[in-house]
C-alpha cells in the first residue's frame, strides 16, 4: 500500500482490485461489512485538514485512488502496479464482470429516483439484473434507528455488496454508520457513479481522463456547483503534498 497525504492507498491496480472484490463476495467468504471509497482530491485534502475523517478513511478496508494525480504520486514513490480505480470504471466493472454470478447489488444514494433509475441503466447497459434494492436517502443526516431500518432493508435483501454514492466526505461517514448494522460483504463509495451511468452527468472523454484533466472538463460542465470546490482544492492538493515531500524526517535517537 502506498500512502498520500498520510491515507493509505490501494496500489495494486483496478483489474485486481475488481478479482478480489468479486472473489470475496462468495459464500465461502464472511460477511464482514468492508468498507472501500474511492477517493479523489478532495477527499485527500479533507482527510489531511480534518483528522476525524482521516482516522475514518483509515478504518477502511481499501481507499482506491479515485484520481490521476494520486497514481502519478503513487507511481512516483515505486507503486508500478498503481492504476486509477476511478469509481464509475470500478462499479462499471463489478456490475458487467458479476453477470451470471451469485452476486447482489444494492444502490443507496442520489436524488429522488436516481437509484431507481440506475437500476434501469444497469440492467440495459450491463445486462445485470441482480440489483436487490434501492434507497435515496433524505439530506440530513440519518438517525441511528433510520440506518438500523434500512440495515434491515438490506439484509433481507440478501445484497453482497451496497453501493453509495453521495459525494465525499458524506459518503465514507454514511457508509461507515450503516456497516454497524449491515450484513454484506461489501459497502462501497463511488460518488458521481450513480449520475454518469444514468447519464444525468456527462463524463470527461478518456484522453482528458488521462491527462488528469477531468477536473477541467467538468468543471466547465457544472462551473456553478464546483467551481468553488475546484479552485479550492486543487491548490491545496499540490501545497499540502509539497508540504509533504519537504518535511524534515524525524531524527532516530540511539
Amino acid at each position: 500500500m502506498t500512502k498520500v497525504l498520510n491515507v493509505t492507498l490501494f496500489d495494486c491496480g483496478l483489474d485486481a482490485a475488481v478479482h478480489t472484490c468479486l472473489e470475496q463476495c462468495a459464500d465461502s467468504y464472511q460477511r464482514e461489512n468492508k468498507c472501500i471509497s474511492a477517493t479523489d482530491a478532495h477527499g485527500l485534502v479533507t482527510a489531511y485538514r480534518q483528522p476525524e475523517f482521516k482516522a475514518l478513511l483509515d478504518s477502511f478496508y481499501w481507499v482506491m485512488p479515485d484520481g490521476m494525480p494520486s497514481v502519478l504520486l503513487g507511481k512516483w514513490r515505486g507503486a508500478t502496479q498503481m492504476t486509477r480505480c476511478y469509481g464509475p470504471d470500478f462499479f462499471k466493472q463489478i456490475l458487467t464482470n458479476s453477470v451470471g454470478k451469485e452476486i447482489t447489488h444494492f444502490f443507496c444514494g442520489g436524488k429522488e429516483g436516481v437509484a431507481d433509475e440506475l437500476k434501469v441503466a444497469v440492467s440495459q447497459k450491463f445486462g445485470n439484473h441482480q440489483v436487490v434494492g434501492t434507497f435515496c436517502p433524505p439530506f440530513r443526516e440519518m438517525s441511528d434507528q433510520e440506518l438500523k431500518e434500512l440495515a434491515q432493508t438490506i439484509n433481507r435483501s440478501g445484497a453482497n455488496i451496497v453501493w453509495i454514492g453521495l459525494g465525499t466526505p458524506k459518503q465514507e461517514r454514511f457508509a461507515q454508520r450503516l456497516s454497524m448494522w449491515t450484513n454484506v460483504h461489501f459497502l462501497v463509495t463511488v460518488g458521481a457513479a450513480f449520475d454518469f451511468h444514468t447519464d444525468r452527468v456527462t463524463q470527461a472523454p478518456a484522453w482528458m481522463q488521462r491527462l488528469s484533466l477531468e477536473w477541467f472538463f467538468r468543471l466547465m460542465v457544472e462551473p456553478k456547483r464546483l467551481g468553488g470546490r475546484y479552485f479550492r482544492v486543487v491548490p491545496l492538493f499540490i501545497w499540502f503534498n509539497l508540504k509533504e515531500a519537504f518535511r524534515p524526517s524525524k531524527s532516530v535517537q540511539a
